[in-house]
């Protein structure tokens, strides 16, 4: 089985590589792509450029196999929509299990997604529970939940997309957007993130001069 785990990544931290090793450890992956979004559909643009996120990203995962880098959105003009991704992703992959990392709180508004019904199809649903944030009990994330919910890895392997299974990892409080904040006050941010990461952040005066 493979995990996605998309995001702008901006920067990349250790809440978002804590969180995509225990859910490949938990959920027995033969690894998780970590997909920094080009052109995000739903946000504000990330402040740091592409390129300046995928290096941090190559900086972040070099020395281990486990997580890797896919840079696919980075490289697809106009906005990133999963479900390109995942169409493209299910085209090179045939039948093995795709597991789509979601924090709970992009989970419940899967349903503004584009094209989102089809997400589902192409991928399982791995939906990380946060502290504060509840499930929806009705509409249409709630009746995808009723009949799509999952408990056990078996299921999983069982088929390669449609099942959404929910899972905790350690709860780690703070933000890429926290981290941004502390660099443009001058403050260090070290020790949320790996130590190549924040120096080329520092050597390259991203996030410094934030208005």
């Amino acid at each position: 089985m493979i995990g996605i785990f998309g995001g702008t990544f901006d920067p990349i931290h250790f809440g978002h590589l804590r969180c995509a090793l225990e859910i490949a450890e938990q959920l027995e992956l033969s690894e998780v792509r970590m997909l920094p979004c080009g052109q995000p559909p739903h946000r504000t643009a990330p402040q740091a450029s592409p390129e300046q996120r995928r290096h941090a990203l190559e900086l972040a995962l070099a020395g281990q196999s486990l997580l890797s880098l896919d840079t696919r959105e980075l490289e697809r003009p106009g906005p990133s929509y999963m479900v390109d991704t995942l169409v493209t992703l299910r085209a090179e992959v045939g039948q093995r299990s795709l597991c789509l990392i979601l924090g709970q709180d992009a989970f419940n508004g899967l349903a503004s997604w584009n094209r989102w019904e089809q997400v589902s199809e192409l991928a399982h649903l791995i939906v990380i529970s946060r502290p504060g944030v509840e499930q929806p009990s009705n509409g249409p994330v709630g009746a995808l939940i009723n009949a799509r919910s999952v408990e056990s890895l078996d299921e999983l392997r069982a088929r390669p997309a449609g099942a959404i299974l929910f899972r905790s990892v350690t709860p780690l409080g703070f933000s890429a957007s926290s981290i941004r904040r502390m660099l443009a006050s001058g403050r260090s941010p070290r020790y949320l993130m790996p130590d190549a990461v924040l120096d080329y952040l520092l050597r390259e005066g991203i996030y410094q001069n934030l208005n």
